[in-house]
């Protein structure tokens, strides 16, 4: 048996996140705050976190403080992933992106993309439809609307302005198909409307010197392993703007013979999209699930292995 770390993204958020991060933690934001030259604690409350930027700070922040928690105690995984923002944790996690540069990096991003899209723009998630049919549905009312995220059989992400994704769940309601809901992201991510954010933030990549991961990184937009730090330095900072295909990200883990998944706070969103591709496996959140549950479980993996 093998072991997934994933690590959510925007949407996944809760305001106090950052004051319950576990023991030893506080290091890693007096780090941040000095790299951002702010308090990262004033990010972490219900109206600042109606901020892009500070929502991937503080979901990277809480990513990093939990694996690390965790890697500290018990064995490393053998893959990580993250959709969307999470590949930052994800690739920290991994020691392939140091944690200032990180810090800095999705600071940058989520200025960039803020600020291309200060309002009228987001995503909706549509459950119950297969993708071919949300594609239809995308045809037929044209626009600003895109495919953004295929997170299971039957859930996908559109990104847009405001009313072409309302006329996409109006289309989809009239014909008594799906179920719409708004998510908590003001931006219109995973689609080629970020293809100017994302090329600044590519720039800014270009002086940062990344590492081999210790840890496998899977990526949540080609679905495949990355080793190459090159290849870690474009999906990093193009991600915002390419479809996430985390059905087949975690496809491709269960097939490399991954059956814990074992999900990085805040909350347990991820959880609900493993469970169909991990039915003879194990899917925990970290967020309610005992320690001792959690590393009795790791070191049953590495005893498998041997």
């Amino acid at each position: 048996m093998s072991c997934l770390f994933a690590f959510p993204g925007q949407g996944a958020q809760q305001p106090g996140m950052l004051q319950r991060l576990p023991e030893g933690s506080a290091a890693l934001l007096e780090q941040a705050s000095d790299v951002l030259g702010e308090q990262v604690l004033a990010l972490d409350t219900a109206h600042a976190l109606q901020s892009t930027r500070a929502v991937q700070l503080c979901l990277l922040l809480a990513g990093v403080a939990w694996a690390r928690w965790l890697l500290q105690r018990s064995p490393a995984p053998d893959y990580v992933a993250g959709l969307s923002i999470g590949a930052y944790p994800a690739a920290v996690s991994a020691g392939a992106l140091g944690f200032a540069d990180a810090v800095r990096l999705v600071a940058l991003r989520g200025e960039l993309m803020q600020r291309a899209y200060p309002q009228g723009y987001g995503m909706t998630a549509i459950s119950g439809l297969e993708v071919s049919s949300v594609e239809q549905l995308l045809a037929e009312v044209g626009g600003e609307v895109y495919l953004a995220n295929l997170n299971s059989d039957q859930q996908t992400v559109i990104a847009g302005s405001d009313a072409a994704m309302a006329e996409v769940a109006a289309r989809a309601r009239n014909r008594g198909q799906g179920v719409a809901r708004r998510l908590a992201v003001s931006v219109p991510s995973h689609c080629s409307l970020l293809d100017g954010p994302a090329a600044e933030l590519a720039s800014a990549f270009a002086g940062i010197e990344l590492q081999l991961p210790r840890i496998t990184y899977l990526s949540g937009s080609s679905a495949r392993p990355i080793h190459d730090p090159q290849r870690l330095r474009d999906d990093l900072a193009g991600n915002m703007a390419r479809v996430v295909d985390w059905r087949a990200t975690l496809r491709n883990a269960y097939e490399r013979g991954v059956r814990l998944h074992l999900e990085m706070p805040p909350g347990s969103v991820l959880g609900g999209l493993a469970r169909p591709v991990f039915e003879h496996g194990r899917v925990l959140a970290l967020e309610g699930t005992r320690w001792d549950t959690v590393d009795a479980l790791l070191r049953q993996e590495v005893a498998d292995n041997r």
